[in-house]
């Protein structure tokens, strides 16, 4: 991969240089000055719960710690690998299984930050219906999006994993559907529950009157749902820019808890097809007992086992490598001494 030049200049330099009439960036952020370095941030689809990155670009962030960012979407969990490697993205946002097999199959990735700190996964049901436990999926018409999907992983682990029984075995079968058409199943009888991410839980109960009746989150643990990644290269290559980006990241996960209105002023932004209701509704979500947005970015060893378990029961990896060898935590360390939520 070329090397991008990276200046070095520390954030006080940086903001004294910028000039008196640099525009402010959108919501308030800070304006960019000439000096600072083009990067991208390829994700791997446009998701709300990757609301860290979405926060980082649009209060300024990027922009104060030097970095000129570009998020694009990739289209697919696997996408952004080859973004990486093809130099056309600095930085992949998806799930980090996508880290391990690329690194099974030759190329040397490193994940340096925790976008999502739980398994962000819930169960919709129409009003009534009774759903506690693990237990409850045994027997029922399970409503995902089409595999490798965690709508359909996740709950395949979680009854094999956590309740010890196979789906197939207890009657629970899976109805893979296109985006959009799991909530529909649910309300016109085709399934019993839906495995939906957000915004879907949130438009379930809205607009169609279901409720969310189970967080597989929750009973899972914490985890890290998605992770940021670069290749072993860049990261040696460039530190000073990985400090810089995960720094970015551990303020906007700060300013998220500090201040949810901004997840309801960034969110609105970044997906005006959404009502505000919808968003308002999630906020119990992205903010509750098992938070999408974590306090830091910073990656443990049991979040990573529980994810690299969690992968291999769902048949999404190829291997297991170890955190030791996949996980560089020192940027997230550093960035959430200085930022972290409290």
């Amino acid at each position: 991969m070329t090397k991008r030049a990276w200046p070095a200049i520390d954030r006080r330099t940086f903001t004294l240089g910028l000039s008196a009439g640099a525009a402010a960036g959108a919501f308030g952020g800070i304006g960019r000055a000439a000096a600072a370095t083009p990067a991208t941030i390829s994700e791997a689809i446009h998701l709300g719960f990757y609301i860290p990155i979405y926060v980082a670009k649009a209060k300024g962030f990027f922009a104060e710690q030097g970095i000129d960012m570009t998020i694009r979407s990739a289209g697919g969990i696997a996408q952004p690998v080859p973004a990486l490697l093809s130099g056309s993205a600095e930085f992949a946002v998806t799930a980090p299984a996508m880290s391990v097999n690329a690194t099974v199959e030759g190329a040397q990735m490193i994940n340096i930050a925790k976008i999502v700190g739980h398994i962000s996964v819930w169960v919709v049901a129409k009003p009534g219906t009774t759903f506690e436990s693990v237990d409850d999926f045994k027997g029922k018409r399970i409503a995902t999006l089409k595999y490798p999907s965690n709508t359909i992983t996740t709950p395949t682990y979680a009854m094999k994993e956590l309740g010890g029984f196979d789906p197939e075995a207890e009657g629970a079968t899976f109805l893979q559907l296109p985006f959009g058409a799991q909530i529909q199943a649910v309300a016109d009888g085709r399934a019993d529950i839906a495995c939906v991410f957000e915004w879907d839980a949130s438009i379930a109960e809205t607009k169609f009157g279901l409720e969310t009746v189970f967080a597989i989150g929750g009973a899972v643990g914490p985890a890290v749902f998605t992770s940021s990644f670069v290749t072993e290269t860049f990261r040696d290559e460039n530190p000073e820019m990985c400090q810089n980006y995960v720094n970015a990241i551990a303020q906007a996960q700060a300013l998220l808890h500090q201040d949810p209105e901004v997840f309801t002023e960034v969110s609105a932004a970044e997906f005006p097809q959404i009502d505000a209701a919808v968003i308002e509704a999630a906020k119990a979500r992205f903010f509750g007992d098992a938070p999408v947005v974590p306090t830091a970015p910073t990656i443990s060893k049991a979040e990573w086992d529980t994810m690299m378990n969690h992968e291999l029961v769902a048949g999404t990896l190829r291997k297991s490598l170890p955190y030791e060898q996949m996980v560089d935590n020192s940027f997230a360390e550093k960035a959430a001494a200085e930022y972290a939520a409290k």
